[in-house]
């Protein structure tokens, strides 16, 4: 059943607080692996060797099975032939299997050869640590699949659930395991194999209570199945796309794995906290919106269409636009209340920061994009948004390789917010191509809107920016929870209240929306 825009907004605040409680948790599991590592080699080594099967996981699970399986899923619920829906999901799940088992497989034997290019001074830990991991591959990619299926019947809770027991598992299992293991970064390595497991585990019961049944058939068989051809074809163009887009993560990686120690781990500590914002925002707004799109684009409801990928692309340019004035503004008090302790140093904070003042510019056309590519994805459309990957991946690696040696960090940082943006100017071009689609119109309400939040957010930052340093000096020396966080809540609020006052000002639509829907 189609969802209606109050719905939108409601299935959207269900699955952003879940997500938010998985975020939360995934910086608490960040702040656990700096205090047990820092930025030391054994933390470049963790944080490449979980890079890698997290890769594949984008572009195998998270990427290319939802974009590729719920419009081909949602062919079938609409045709209403259990028979052939049952058929599809058992061929679906035996291909799936036999080709991640396969990738685990191979990524487990290869890993010495894939470590080697990252430069990595801790080169037997980090292949270690990748083959514990890598079967979180399959994991996943099971798990990938029950949110598919739950999805496109509008269930959403689950899949806001299943990455809350990954993190809280991986936590639990550093500080728990950590005493029976060689080091914390084994201990953690085996939390991600369990959280992985348990990610599917949680899924299968909603999904056959939602009255799906499958099982294993023949790999012949299901590579012959029609729904599984479909998927396939959607998901070539896609897997191209998305490991441009994903090897931005490793191409960066190897960059800054030979500029300097901790550069690596400085950037997945910058990235942590953006993927936070857009985890609970725009990554939950894109789930939603997708089951929906696909409906109003198979029954041609563009009208629908236009509006409800205006609504989210405004909902995202409220959310970003003031987190990203207000996180450059409080930076450095952010990151030393998350991060800092005895193995966090000055040197570490000083390398995050640096990171992170060029990664949060690009959260707004990230977040962008994240609700574009599903509009691309509900016409049966992968190639317009692999394209665009393929072009912003070339534009970053080559900006990436230019800065890294005179900035570092903060040159490859500054390269993914540019190639981010540039990503979102070619996504517009290509809808441009559909004429159902007021690409015209959304665009201009769009920026209109975007440029009132620019001016709002400026203001709202001025009273913390003269603010901040004297409300630092009073809390000085007391202790790290109250010299940081006690002043960032208190200008969180007066950047938040003033803000919101602008907003009421000028009677935004969005924020009277999002009102409402507290008060309900």
């Amino acid at each position: 059943m189609p969802i209606s825009s109050r719905s939108l907004i409601r299935h959207g605040s269900i699955l952003s607080l879940l997500t938010l409680v998985s975020r939360i948790l995934g910086l608490v599991r960040e702040m656990v692996k700096a205090s047990l590592l820092g930025t030391s080699a054994l933390s470049d080594a963790f944080s490449v060797a979980f890079l890698i099967p997290n890769l594949f996981r984008r572009l195998f699970a998270e990427g290319s099975i939802s974009v590729a399986f719920i419009p081909t899923f949602k062919g079938f619920l609409l045709e209403d032939n259990k028979a052939k829906t049952r058929e599809f999901l058992s061929c679906m799940l035996t291909f799936l299997t036999f080709f991640v088992s396969m990738a685990v497989v191979i990524g487990i034997i290869i890993a010495p050869f894939v470590v080697r290019l990252f430069g990595i001074d801790a080169f037997d830990e980090t292949v270690l640590l990748t083959r514990i991991m890598f079967p979180f591959l399959a994991f996943i990619s099971l798990a990938a699949l029950f949110q598919g299926i739950l999805n496109s019947v509008n269930s959403f809770t689950p899949s806001g659930l299943a990455p809350i027991l990954l993190n809280l598992v991986t936590i639990l299992c550093a500080y728990g395991l950590s005493p029976f293991t060689a080091n914390p970064a084994r201990a953690m390595a085996v939390g991600i194999f369990v959280g992985g497991l348990l990610e599917a585990a949680i899924q299968l019961p909603f999904v056959i209570r939602k009255g799906f049944s499958f099982m294993f058939t023949s790999l012949p068989r299901a590579m012959k199945n029609p729904g599984v051809k479909s998927v396939l074809r959607l998901i070539g163009p896609t897997i191209i796309g998305m490991a441009a887009y994903q090897l931005n993560d490793l191409v960066s990686t190897a960059l800054a794995g030979n500029v300097g120690e901790g550069v690596v781990s400085s950037l997945q500590y910058s990235l942590r906290i953006q993927e936070l914002i857009l985890g609970i925002f725009a990554v939950s707004i894109g789930t939603v919106l997708l089951p929906d799109l696909t409906e109003r684009a198979k029954s041609g409801q563009w009208d629908t269409y236009n509006e409800r990928l205006a609504i989210a692309l405004r909902v995202i340019a409220l959310i970003t636009i003031p987190i990203t004035f207000f996180t450059l503004a409080q930076g450095d008090k952010l990151i030393r209340l998350l991060f800092q302790n005895l193995r966090f140093d000055e040197t570490s904070v000083a390398l995050t920061l640096a990171a992170f003042t060029f990664h949060m510019p690009g959260l707004f056309f990230i977040a962008v994009n994240r609700i574009l590519a599903p509009a691309f994805y509900a016409q049966s459309d992968s190639k317009s948004p692999s394209l665009a990957g393929i072009i912003s991946f070339a534009v970053n690696i080559a900006l990436a390789a230019i800065l890294a040696g005179p900035l570092r960090g903060a040159g490859i940082a500054l390269a993914l917010s540019a190639a981010s943006a540039i990503n979102t100017v070619l996504l517009l071009v290509f809808l441009k191509r559909n004429p159902h689609i007021a690409v015209g119109k959304v665009l201009r309400a769009t920026l209109l809107y975007a440029i009132k939040l620019i001016v709002f957010s400026a203001v709202a930052t001025l009273p913390v920016y003269y603010l901040s340093p004297r409300l630092s000096e009073v809390f000085a020396g007391q202790g790290r929870v109250i010299a940081y966080g006690l002043p960032l809540l208190l200008m969180g609020v007066l950047f938040a209240a003033a803000g919101v006052a602008l907003l009421l000002v000028s009677r935004d639509k969005q924020l009277a929306a999002i009102l409402k829907l507290l008060k309900r």
